[in-house]
């Protein structure tokens, strides 16, 4: 089983370009419906997917509130760096966590939040 967290924004054109830019993500595929809002949308991150779309209106059953998200990353200073020089703002500064982490968070356009750190969670079998 693999687990893809799937986020909808208001404006997703917006989101996709805070995500790419501020924090990395790759754009993988964009669909549009005719009114050329996008209805489905994958960015990358190493072998993660995370999925975005526009929110329905009204409101639908798949349209989700704030979320937090967890991006790891072997260069924490760097990557909080260009978040930073992308205008991210930053919810919590560098840090160094008594678990081993050192992460930073910040938030996207829409309120969401992004966390990014060196620890690497595995599944336990």
């Amino acid at each position: 089983m693999t687990i893809h967290p799937t986020i909808r924004y208001d404006d997703a054109d917006a989101a996709i370009r805070f995500l790419t830019s501020a924090l990395g993500l790759t754009e993988t595929h964009v669909s549009r419906d005719d009114a050329g809002r996008i209805t489905h949308a994958e960015l990358g991150h190493e072998s993660d997917i995370v999925m975005i779309g526009t929110r329905a209106d009204p409101i639908g059953p798949f349209d989700t509130g704030r979320a937090v998200i967890y991006l790891a990353v072997d260069e924490v200073d760097a990557h909080h760096d260009r978040a930073v020089a992308a205008g991210a703002t930053v919810l919590t500064g560098l840090v160094d966590q008594p678990y081993g982490s050192r992460e930073y968070a910040v938030t996207d356009p829409e309120g969401n939040v992004w966390s990014v750190g060196t620890y690497r969670p595995e599944a336990k079998a």
